[in-house]
């Protein structure tokens, strides 16, 4: 009876050692072929999707830039008058106010330097060079810029806008450019077609090939690319005074491409 037990317990462990040791050879093999998928059994396939699409917001800044003395409450006051003078005009002309902002503020001291020519004293004998003094502060100037935000619906208005500023007291006016205020849609309707194209890719790639299109074992993805249109700038002679502007510049948004590019890798059957 023990020795019919021991054949049996015998049998058992045989059973259990084959048993895991084929699961072991599985689960090894399955293992190497997800983390480390040779590149004679994978093949990589790109896509880009692209679409068109018209800005709905525009962006733009425009600087007050005041120098002056040594006073600098008087030219704080000088500054502020003018900054509020063309965000007023700003206002006026129906932007909201949450999309007219400050974005730099900023006081620089200016400098007299003088241009000293060496010049020797004869003292008892001696010679002596007359010290250079150093640069004086004899004024500063005062630079704010803000931010103006050009919804759709006012689009017909941005000539104006550029040319009314400047009139209002603006020194500058730069960085007009288009966006689209929230992409995540587009970059969405972009992406599915980029996975489509590759998807389709790879298709004829394994027909032409003679295999079989495997799992997918990774997906990378590019950044959109949005090219910002030009537009026809101020002709405006602008000093630190103001100026009189030109013509209000005709400003058309045109469009945009908003592409997303992907990289499919898929296993080899």
């Amino acid at each position: 009876m023990s020795n019919y037990i021991r054949n049996i317990v015998g049998i058992a462990i045989v059973i259990v050692l084959i048993a895991v040791s084929y699961a072991a050879v599985v689960y090894v093999g399955t293992y190497s072929r997800s983390i480390e998928p040779g590149s004679y059994r994978s093949f990589s396939v790109s896509g880009e999707g692209k679409v068109v699409v018209v800005p709905d917001v525009a962006s733009f800044t425009f600087s007050l830039i005041t120098p002056g003395g040594k006073d600098l409450g008087k030219l704080q006051q000088e500054n502020t008058e003018r900054v509020n003078r063309a965000s007023g005009f700003v206002k006026s002309e129906g932007i909201d106010v949450k999309d007219v902002k400050a974005e730099n503020y900023s006081i620089e001291p200016r400098y007299q330097y003088f241009n000293c020519n060496p010049v020797i004293l004869r003292e008892g004998g001696s010679e002596n060079a007359r010290p250079c003094p150093p640069p004086e502060i004899v004024g500063y100037t005062i630079t704010k810029t803000v931010s103006v935000k050009v919804r759709e619906k006012d689009f017909s208005k941005i000539g104006n806008l550029l040319s009314g500023v400047v009139s209002a007291g603006a020194n500058s006016v730069s960085q007009l450019s288009f966006a689209v205020d929230d992409p995540t849609k587009l970059e969405n309707e972009a992406r599915g077609k980029a996975i489509a194209q590759a998807q389709e890719k790879a298709e004829d790639i394994a027909k032409a090939g003679g295999f079989s299109v495997g799992r997918l074992i990774s997906i990378q993805e590019g950044g959109g690319y949005y090219p910002q249109p030009m537009y026809r700038a101020l002709e405006a002679k602008v000093g630190f005074g103001g100026g009189n502007a030109a013509p209000a510049p005709i400003v058309e948004p045109g469009s945009q491409d908003i592409k997303v590019n992907v990289m499919l890798v898929y296993e080899i059957e």
